[in-house]
């Protein structure tokens, strides 16, 4: 069933403003994938606060076109059936959630992303945003960083308070 004018018009005003808010939008190959497996993808997206939107190629391409940011961007990797993630929270996240959800859905393939400045990214450098740690993982390696030294020094000062103690010890079981 043919979309009416008016209704891809909303579309693509809709776009607009989502590309607009948006610091990273990637694309995948989506051929082949169910109806039930999007609405399961759509649901962990929801969790790391990416939009999952199903929209034909040559809308996109008019959005883009009527943004200042992506008017002058690369719009050839915009080929085949495609779904996008928009993030406007974290960079890496669409990313992180397509390339997890294509673990377990060999349908689903990485195939393009748009970053914040209109710049295009290929499969390869989308790929890379997903193999980085999420901000939770960074944030843990950060608090074990600055607080290795303060294990250090704790774990001097225990061995000189288990000596003496063993010392003590020592001389209350020879008594």
């Amino acid at each position: 069933m043919a979309i009416t004018k008016t209704k891809k018009t909303s579309l693509v005003a809709e776009l607009k403003e989502l590309l607009a808010s948006s610091k990273m939008t990637v694309g995948a190959y989506c051929a082949g994938i169910s109806v039930a497996d999007i609405q399961e993808l759509r649901k962990a997206a929801r969790a790391q606060s990416v939009t999952i939107k199903v929209v034909k190629n040559r809308l996109v391409r008019v959005a883009m076109s009527q943004s200042d940011t992506y008017k002058n961007t690369d719009m050839s990797l915009l080929v085949g059936q495609l779904l996008y993630a928009v993030s406007s929270e974290d960079e890496v996240a669409p990313a992180q959630v397509l390339a997890a959800f294509a673990k377990t859905h060999e349908s689903l393939k990485l195939a393009c992303g748009f970053d914040a400045t209109g710049a295009a990214l290929d499969k390869a450098k989308v790929t890379e945003l997903a193999n980085l740690p999420t901000k939770e993982q960074l944030r843990g390696q950060l608090v074990s960083v600055i607080a290795a030294p303060l294990t250090g020094v704790i774990g001097v000062l225990n061995g000189n308070l288990r000596s003496v103690l063993y010392a003590l010890n020592a001389r209350a079981e020879s008594l």
